[in-house]
């Protein structure tokens, strides 16, 4: 309407009325070209009631237009009803009268019903057609061969003469490019200014709108094509698609047109636009047209370009012989007999695309190859996602259709540092810093912190989240707010996402209570080696229903399965809430270089140039067996129509179980695999293969696990996912109450479920298949039934025996029947040097060089006076004082100089650090070393992050002999210290430290005295002379230190320790417990005369020192 009734106008203004004199029409009624509302709207809004009217002039010239372009309209209708192609002047309005007796006399044209390559009119009489029954094909070349002679028209305007396609052209060119009927709108925006968002849109159908263009000539197989993939599209994948065609055009939108050049272009003018249209509104548009000229095809993707809207020319490239074998219309054959003249393609031309997206050779394709090309171009292109595509082209987004990365930017870290600091602390264990590297890093997409309750229970119970991410129904941040459970949501969130693991961080009533009495609404997550890794923000604290959690989650009962002992031995609550990385977490074990974060690795496969990625991930190590499944897999893909499939060779690194094989292990030989390439059958091709360790933990939890193996790595890229039998099972432990020492679930089950689970979306699986030796040619291969004998079995256990056996490779041309009698392996199972490192483990497996999993090596904050062995953490570490003998015997008591109250701390726990350390009593030099639990390994604190700094004071001891008024001996040990200042100390450090009082701990019937001090290097030293002082300047922190020494025990299973007293001692009563200490040490350095004897229970301890018993 508003196209015409501009036209019209025009064309007024500029033409005189039979007098000469201009038209009587308002100069300004081009103001409409740009209305805020629609006339329909106005007119509704105005009007409603008598005096809202407006005068009789403004309605005038309010609908003068809408009146004149109404008129317009119906006279061209009229003539376009009652006129056939022609050249010459529009009929005069007041022609019109006689148009019907002029129309008599028109000539017949084609109409509907005519093939899709029908001939071009010979003469423009032909470039118009009507509605009227369908001619034949031999009528119309008859019709367009033999035209009528003009008609009598007696002296009008012959309608036959006039020329539509030039007053389409005429009326295109001066229509106004933006026509805005939307109040929102403003002059020179378009109408997308109307509309809902294109972002929403296609989020809420789940697909963009984009136009597939097909090109060619008759007989190419367009509409063959099309159909297939709209098949596949909407039958396999539910997508909105509609197919435009001559069939679907030509009764309808364009049965007005003949075939005439010009008509031809219309033609592809309303269907380019009704295209745009479509895809614009989000559906998938498929044209098949031949449309044969190189312009109008231009000006149809343009138009989608201004409009940002995908256009693809698909160029279906046939030679002509072809299309004549095809014939599928028999058109080829008439146009040979001369029963059609100007075909396209033959008689008359067709344009080829100079530059198309896609050129189809359909003589040389299937029709199954040809729609999966278009499919996998429209799948790489993010069309089949609805969310704009945040990954690399060809790769998968990730869930929640948002790249994951919470790493603080560089120039925010020394902020985000300071107000670190201070936070309250919450203690996070190796293991969850696994997970805060699996959630930091985007693996596990959309979360973005530790799960509060509401996203725990969806993941329990449903093993997927509902999530929102374009906020279509209010719920975009429904898992990073406090969960509340009498408010819902009025809508549920659109979209579910896989997610069947629980990642959720414990802490005990320690943690719980700093952070419930801080007015912060954050808190600080440091690690067991003190290192400040994270902030987590408004944290939500509630009970952690461990029962619950194992139930849901492994459907097995076994209290000796390693992670549900470490669920179950974690804090009472579990604290949620949304982190930021303040460092990049790294593990200084000499493997960081192949941790990449999910963005990293989606960029690295980018740089392959993948256009597809599978996975395949490895708890041990990888054999000819192994690369012949990864290589066939990416065969397999190549077949597909993938051009270059590129495979993630992905080693678990978390946690996992003690018997496993350790990461380094694996991550070594992997390294000689890939060293080795293509030159053995147990090489990979590293042009094809990208190798990247997967932080997350292995939990054992089969097909529950599973689920979140393969999620996790369609966040960096991943399509396909390899999954063999049992995946992520094991065998059940002795308190198994089913399973004991035997699978804990069915080996088929994993596959199954992850092929069916919730949320799991378009991931594709490949499964394993069982492959064998071939002794023929020395290859690992899927056996060959008809040559059993040929092939020979390598179990994972017969490898491990070899290996620790240190078999050596056997004679490529006589391997023997029993491999382990012949203590030899096959010289294709095995890359020579990744056998090797193989052999090196399983050798030396007690050695304790391994790194069985991600956890980090730090180097402590060491005092410049000391010398350290081994690795902190572990039982091998060891710290010696560089200028004294021993840190118990030969550093004094008190700094020379000092009052009473002021005596020598020797720093053995920095603040924040859990590594439980002390003094050797037994180790030359009495070196602080690390502590031990009853089964030898390392001892840490679980409790919380300790908020202070430990150590002893030298040259004193707690004699056993010594009982309390309460019957309870001392505990053997040098008198232990709590220091209360705020900075970190370093360990081996010896300061000045003021003594303000102490507490009596009752720990296991024996006691042990705590001296609190403050350093006098503390900012606060020179306001704290005392316990009273403590509580004015910290107020809370007696409390804290009580909760401490009487709770942090509980969290390994023991029950709470007990106070002499609920109250500390005076400075005076904790001053003399030191002095007698002190001369209990004396006696025990034999200077009370002992004469050098051995007291009871200090057998082995090292007193050969200067100030103690002498140097031997």
């Amino acid at each position: 309407f508003f196209h015409f009734s501009t036209f019209v106008h025009h064309t007024i203004r500029h033409r005189h009325t039979h007098d000469g004199s201009p038209p009587a029409l308002d100069e300004d009624m081009a103001k409409y070209a740009y209305a805020p509302l629609s006339v329909e709207e106005g007119g509704r809004r105005r009007g409603r009631y008598p005096h809202e009217a407006d005068s009789d002039d403004q309605l005038v010239n309010e609908r003068m237009p809408m009146c004149v372009g109404i008129c317009v309209l119906l006279a061209i209708v009229y003539v376009l009803s009652r006129t056939g192609g022609g050249e010459g002047p529009a009929l005069a309005p007041q022609q019109q009268q006689q148009s019907n007796a002029a129309a008599q006399s028109m000539p017949p044209v084609v109409t509907s019903g005519a093939p899709d390559t029908a001939p071009v009119a010979a003469s423009s009489a032909a470039s118009a057609s009507v509605s009227t029954p369908a001619a034949t094909p031999a009528t119309s070349n008859a019709a367009i061969a033999n035209p009528q002679e003009p008609c009598d028209c007696n002296g009008l305007v012959d309608p036959s003469t006039i020329d539509m396609g030039t007053l389409r052209a005429k009326a295109l060119e001066s229509t106004p490019p933006h026509i805005i009927e939307c109040a929102k709108a403003d002059a020179n925006t378009d109408q997308s200014a109307c509309h809902l968002p294109a972002e929403k849109r296609f989020a809420a159908l789940g697909q963009k709108g984009a136009t597939l263009w097909m090109t060619g000539c008759s007989g190419a197989g367009k509409t063959t094509i099309a159909t297939a993939l709209e098949e596949t599209l909407v039958q396999k994948y539910g997508k909105h698609v509609y197919r435009l065609d001559g069939d679907n055009l030509r009764t309808g939108l364009n049965r007005d047109l003949s075939f005439s050049e010009a008509d031809r272009a219309e033609s592809v003018r309303r269907t380019g636009e009704l295209s745009t249209l479509f895809a614009d509104a989000g559906v998938i548009t498929l044209v098949g047209l031949i449309s044969p000229y190189r312009g109008d095809r231009d000006l149809v993707r343009k138009r989608h370009e201004d409009q940002g809207i995908p256009f693809y020319e698909i160029f279906l490239d046939v030679p002509v012989d072809e299309l004549k074998k095809r014939d599928p219309k028999g058109q080829y054959a008439r146009v040979e007999a001369g029963e059609l003249k100007h075909f396209t393609c033959i008689d008359d031309p067709y344009e080829e695309p100079l530059n198309p997206e896609i050129t189809l050779k359909t003589h040389e394709l299937t029709i199954e190859q040809s729609a999966d090309t278009l499919f996998r171009r429209l799948e790489q292109d993010g069309v089949l996602e609805g969310a704009p595509k945040v990954s690399p082209p060809g790769l998968p987004n990730p869930d929640g259709d948002e790249m994951i990365d919470l790493h603080v930017p560089a120039e925010l870290r020394s902020e985000r540092m300071a107000e670190a600091e201070t936070l309250p602390k919450v203690l996070i264990t190796d293991v969850d810093l696994n997970w805060l590297q699996v959630i930091g890093e985007g693996w596990a997409a959309p979360l973005k912190g530790f799960m509060r309750e509401g996203t725990l229970l969806e993941t329990i119970h449903f093993n997927s989240i509902l999530v929102d991410p374009f906020n279509l129904t209010g719920n975009a941040l429904r898992h990073e707010t406090q969960t509340d459970f009498a408010n819902f949501a009025d809508r549920q969130a659109p979209q579910r996402v896989s997610m069947s693991v629980p990642i959720t961080l414990s802490c005990s009533s320690f943690t719980k209570a700093a952070i419930e009495s801080s007015d912060k609404r954050a808190v600080a997550l440091v690690t067991q080696m003190g290192q400040t890794v994270a902030i987590l923000r408004d944290p939500e604290v509630y009970n952690n229903r461990k029962e619950e959690i194992i139930t849901r989650m492994f459907g097995a009962i076994d209290p000796g399965h390693p992670y549900i002992q470490h669920i179950d031995s974690g804090g009472d609550y579990l604290i949620g809430g949304e982190v930021e990385l303040l460092d990049r977490i790294r593990y200084n074990d000499g493997l960081d270089q192949w941790r990449k974060t999910a963005k990293e690795l989606s960029e690295e496969f980018q740089s392959k140039g993948a256009d597809t990625v599978y996975a395949f991930q490895t708890r041990n190590p990888t054999h000819a067996g192994h690369a012949y499944l990864m290589r066939s897999a990416g065969e397999d893909l190549r077949a597909q129509g993938y051009k270059k499939p590129v495979l993630w060779l992905s080693p678990l690194g978390g946690w996992t179980k003690e018997d496993d094989v350790p990461l380094d292990v694996r991550v070594r030989q992997h390294e000689e695999v890939l060293q080795a390439g293509t030159t053995h059958p147990g090489g990979l091709d590293p042009e094809t293969t990208v190798m990247a360790i997967w932080p997350a933990p292995m939990v054992y939890a089969g097909p529950t696990e599973v689920q979140f193996h393969a999620k996790s790595r369609r966040s960096a890229g991943a399509s396909y996912f390899v999954v063999g039998r049992d995946p992520a099972g094991m065998k059940g432990s002795h308190e198994a109450v089913a399973h004991q020492d035997d699978d804990l679930y069915d080996g088929d089950h994993g596959r199954y479920v992850l092929q069916n689970s919730p949320g799991i979306g378009d991931m594709k699986m490949l499964s394993f298949v069982k492959v064998m030796y071939d002794i023929t040619d020395n290859v690992m291969k899927v056996p060959d039934e008809s040559r059993l004998q040929d092939f020979i079995s390598i179990s994972g256990s017969k490898m491990r025996l070899l290996a620790r056996n240190g078999a050596v490779p056997c004679s490529p041309t006589d391997i023997p029947t029993d491999l382990v009698e012949a203590n030899c392996v096959p010289s294709g199972f095995m890359v020579p040097n990744g056998w090797d490192t193989v052999v090196d483990y399983y050798k030396n497996v007690d050695s304790g060089r391994w790194t069985p999993w991600s956890r980090p090596l730090v180097q402590p904050p060491e005092a410049p006076r000391t010398t350290s062995e081994g690795t902190f953490g572990h039982t091998d570490y060891l710290l010696r004082h560089k200028e004294y003998d021993s840190f118990w015997h030969d550093i004094p008591l008190r700094p020379s100089g000092e009052g009473e109250e002021i005596v020598n701390l020797v720093t053995e726990i920095p603040m924040y650090y859990t590594a439980k350390m002390e003094v050797n009593k037994k180790a030359r030099g009495n070196a602080i070393a690390q502590d031990i639990n009853k089964d030898g390994s390392p001892r840490y604190y679980t409790y919380g992050t300790p908020f202070f700094n430990y150590g002893l004071i030298p040259q004193t001891w707690e004699d056993p002999s010594l009982k309390s008024a309460q019957g309870n001996a001392g505990d053997n040990d040098p008198i232990d210290v709590m220091e209360i200042g705020s900075s970190q100390l370093q360990i081996g450090s010896v300061q000045p430290c003021r003594v303000l009082g102490s507490l009596e701990l009752i720990d296991e019937g024996e006691t042990d005295h705590k001296i609190i001090c403050i350093s006098l290097a503390d900012k606060d030293a020179s306001r704290i002379h005392s316990m009273d002082d403590l509580e004015r300047v910290k107020p809370g922190h007696t409390a804290r230190l009580i909760d401490w020494l009487k709770r942090y025990k509980t969290t390994d299973g023991k029950p709470e320790n007990a106070l002499a007293q609920e109250t500390p001692t005076t400075q005076s009563e904790a001053l003399a417990i030191i002095s007698e200490t002190h001369e209990r040490w004396r006696k025990l350095c034999g200077k009370e005369g002992n004469s050098y004897g051995t007291l009871p229970g200090t057998e082995g301890f090292f007193l050969s020192t200067p100030a103690c018993k002498g140097v031997e």
